[in-house]
Order: C-alpha cells, then structure tokens, then sequence
C-alpha cells in the first residue's frame, strides 16, 4: 500500500500526448490530436470550446469509457484504462435511475461497494444534507425539479468518494437563474469536498467564475490552444472590470483561429 506522502509526491493527473481516431462508415475522424495536460489535487479546470473540438471526448477518456487511440491518460502515475469508483461523472441529461428515491440514487455507489447498511445511511446522509435535499430523500426523480436533479446526480458522485469529478456541460438545461445558483452551490461542495473537478462547458462566464484555469480547446482536429490559470479572489463578479478583462481575452483565444465573414448588404 502507497503511503501518503509517497502519494502526494506523484503527479495526479497526466494526459499525455493523447490522440482520439474515431472511424464513421469508411472515412477515420481524428477527434483529438496530441493533447498534453497536467492537473493537479484539488483544481477546478474548465474545458472550453466550440462545438466538435473533443472536450467531451477527453472527459469520456478521462472516465474511462473510451480508450485514446495513442497517448495515455494516467492518475498517480497509473494508466487509466476503464472506469473506476476513483473517477466520477455528471451529465447535462443527470442519468438518475428513474425506479430509485432520492436516498436510494444517492446510496447506490456505497451499496453496490457491499458496505454496511450503517455506513451506507451515513454517507447518503451526509450527501443529501450536503446538496440540500435532505426533505425530498424519497421522492422519485419525475417528482423533482431540473436543478435539483442535478444537485442528485452530484450527490450521487461524490458518494462514492471519488478523487475526481467529471462534470459534461452539467448546467447547460437549466435555466439563468437555476443555472447560477447551482454554480455557486458547486463552488461550497468543492470548496468542502476538495475534490478535483474537470468541468466541460461553452460559456466563457461560466468557465470564469468556477475555474482555477481554462484550458481552451479548438476543433480540426480537437487540441489545446491555451491554458489560461484564472487570478481572481472568489467569490467573483461578472460585472466587475477585472472578471470582464479575463473574459475578453479568453473570448478572443476561442475565436482567434476564425477568419472573420463577410456580411452581405440586404437588398
């Protein structure tokens, strides 16, 4: 057994010249093409790019459930070469079992690891409190709003004590207001949790306001076109100068490599 301090001496996380080939019919799409990238315990990194660029792609690689056609994706130094209990993931569509409680969603991980049926109502405990749905705890996914959904397909990840979590555009359904609140609700359970979290998303404020850094991504094929670490005190505001700055430079990296279009005149 790795000690600790042997642990923390490791690198955490490393993508390492990693290159993603799918085929569709006859023809071979190159998705990503030599990405680098290194992440350390504990960041908040957000991956940020156009449509068709890989983001989710990495992330899917990243969990485990696709292999990169070279390259190597490693945690502590070990190869990750399919899903594991160390890695979680949150979706945009959530992917709560339907036919489970709140309770149950959120205890599954623990049960299906064959743990005590009193460590088991400890931890769900303890995650329900943490998301704050402590008064819907038996009430079925259909009985729930979107955000709170998501606040459950959260929860259910961190159950499993995961060291890293893997969010796909997880706020992208919800509405403004939702939207920002559970942003800011994020930001307390990793700030508690000191998870790690790679966060998938296309808005640039939203990458700004969660994120230690942010690595862009562009597409033909899907690499890194900069890896931007955000300087702000938390918490942060949008209409602030500083945070709008931030904005626009990391706008313009996005849409750097875009010839710009001619618009044609309406007759």
């Amino acid at each position: 057994m790795v000690d600790e301090a042997t642990q923390a001496r490791r690198q955490f996380l490393a993508i390492s010249d990693v290159t993603k080939t799918f085929q569709i019919g006859a023809d071979h799409v190159q998705a990503l093409r030599s990405v680098n990238l290194n992440i350390d315990k504990g960041e908040f990194v957000c991956l940020i790019g156009a449509s068709g660029c890989g983001k989710s792609t990495l992330l899917r690689i990243i969990a485990g459930f696709e292999q990169p056609s070279s390259g190597q994706v490693s945690l502590y130094e070990n190869a990750i070469t399919g899903p594991g209990s160390d890695r979680g993931m949150v979706f945009q569509d959530y992917a709560l079992f339907p036919w489970m409680t709140v309770r149950e969603n959120i205890g599954f991980g623990p049960r299906q690891k064959g743990l005590a049926k009193k460590y088991v109502n400890e931890i769900t405990d303890e995650y329900l409190n943490m998301v704050g749905l402590e008064k819907f705890a038996d009430r079925y996914p259909m009985q729930l709003s979107g955000g709170m959904k998501q606040r459950v397909a959260i929860a259910r990840v961190l159950a499993n004590e995961c060291e890293v979590l893997l969010m796909d555009e997880p706020f992208g359904a919800l509405d403004a207001l939702t939207r920002e609140s559970l942003q800011q609700e994020l930001l307390e359970i990793w700030a508690r949790t000191h998870v790690t979290v790679i966060f998938v998303t296309h808005s640039v404020e939203e990458a700004v306001v969660l994120s230690d850094r942010v690595v862009v991504m562009t597409a033909g094929p899907g690499r890194i076109e900069a890896d931007v670490a955000i300087e702000l005190a938390r918490p942060r505001e949008v209409s602030a100068i500083d945070f709008n700055q931030v904005r626009r430079d990391i706008t313009q990296r996005l849409t750097s490599h875009v010839a710009p279009r001619e618009l044609k005149a309406v007759a």
